[in-house]
């Protein structure tokens, strides 16, 4: 007889222990402690007429469906999906729609949906409506006879407003859209999306899951088994799946979810608290700032405030020459990881979009994006002195 490592009280138990033991943690053939790579492109069937579980690795490979089972069960939906890119998972739920279909979308959103957007899917004849969703009524105002979705962003990057998760979801229901929503800044620890009525989560879990700037992957959990069946057509019919070796990192990445999010989320709160105080800075946005407008909203649906803080340094000119001072953190594309990413969306994650178009949505030339990583925070707090100072 086998001995069996199952169980059954899954559902009950804290979330750092679901990031341990998600239920594909054991190989069931070996007892391995860590998920087999399965480096396979296809696999033999040896009987025709009882075809194997996995006949090829874009329809399904073992590896990668631990890591989908892996998400589901952090998320708290009935399916989840892996794939090549943040973007990738992004494309492929937006194909949920049709030509002649249209989209209500965070207007404050990541440059690369909103590129998806405005330079790809409109020439599929899927239309989109951009709006401040920390406004309800301007959503509800947004619906047309021919819109089918609501795309949330919440906190929106790199602004960090607050949209009403549950509101929003609720009122989509009454009028049958799906809901999506990108849960990159905040991961499942943080906000469960799902628990709150939305239909499909996404992330891109090049960041915070992954968490070591080593793994390009995108990830969908759908909230019931027929939107998952769809999401599943798109994906194989797509083909945007994530490799095994990347879908094995970013299994190991997730393991240490919790402690990474909760050391980096500590330093953020202390670095924005500073930042509100320098004379050098004009804003900081940080939904844990006790005057961020959305806080009290946010403290609803989510447990923390994540470690993502942006702030205004005044002017390009002055974003530029702190981008050039600072020696600790990376000056990247990115963010969500060990170490801490200094971001410039005019010119990095949200050059997609015009110049005039990024001044309305609050995105300046002065803007920067802090991801906060494990680094002291003392350490990082007196490289942004000597970085801002005259």
């Amino acid at each position: 007889m086998t001995p069996s490592h199952s169980n059954d009280n899954r559902e009950a138990q804290d979330f750092g222990t679901k990031l341990i033991h998600f239920g594909k943690e054991i190989d069931a053939a070996t007892g391995a402690s860590s998920v087999p790579i399965y480096q396979a492109s296809t696999f033999h069937h040896f009987d025709l007429e009882r075809p194997p579980v996995h006949d090829y690795s874009r329809s399904g490979n073992p590896t990668r469906e631990a890591l989908e089972q892996y998400i589901a069960v952090l998320e708290g939906g009935t399916n989840g999906f892996a794939f090549a890119s943040g973007m990738a998972a992004i494309s492929t739920a937006f194909l949920l729609l049709s030509a002649g279909d249209h989209v209500i979308v965070t207007e404050d959103v990541y440059g690369g949906t909103y590129r998806l957007l405005t330079t790809v899917l409109n020439r599929l004849q899927i239309e989109s409506t951009f709006v401040d969703m920390t406004d309800f009524d301007r959503i509800v105002a947004a619906r047309r006879p021919n819109t089918k979705a609501v795309f949330l962003e919440t906190p929106s990057n790199p602004t960090l407003k607050i949209t009403d998760i549950a509101r929003v979801a609720a009122w989509a229901k009454e009028h049958e859209l799906i809901t999506m929503l990108d849960n990159t800044f905040m991961t499942p620890y943080h906000q469960r999306p799902i628990e709150l009525g939305i239909d499909l989560v996404v992330h891109s879990a090049t960041k915070f899951l992954g968490g070591h700037s080593d793994v390009l992957a995108g990830l969908i959990v759908t909230a019931d088994e027929a939107l998952g069946r769809r999401v599943k057509q798109l994906q194989n019919g797509l083909g945007t799946v994530l490799g095994t070796q990347e879908s094995w990192l970013l299994i190991r990445g997730m393991k240490t979810l919790q402690v990474r999010m909760a050391e980096s989320e500590r330093s953020a709160a202390k670095l924005a608290a500073w930042l509100q105080a320098h004379p050098a800075v004009e804003r900081v946005y940080y939904p844990g700032l006790e005057d961020h407008p959305g806080r009290d909203i946010h403290e609803r649906q989510s447990r923390g405030y994540g470690a993502v803080v942006s702030f205004d340094a005044g002017s390009g000119e002055r974003a530029k020459r702190l981008l050039g001072r600072v020696r600790i953190p990376l000056v990247a594309v990115s963010l969500g990881a060990v170490e801490s990413i200094l971001s410039y969306p005019a010119m990095m994650s949200h050059a997609a979009m015009p110049p005039h178009v990024r001044l309305e949505r609050g995105i300046t030339d002065g803007l920067v994006r802090y991801s906060v990583g494990l680094e002291a925070i003392d350490d990082l707090i007196a490289d942004l002195a000597q970085a801002l100072a005259e």
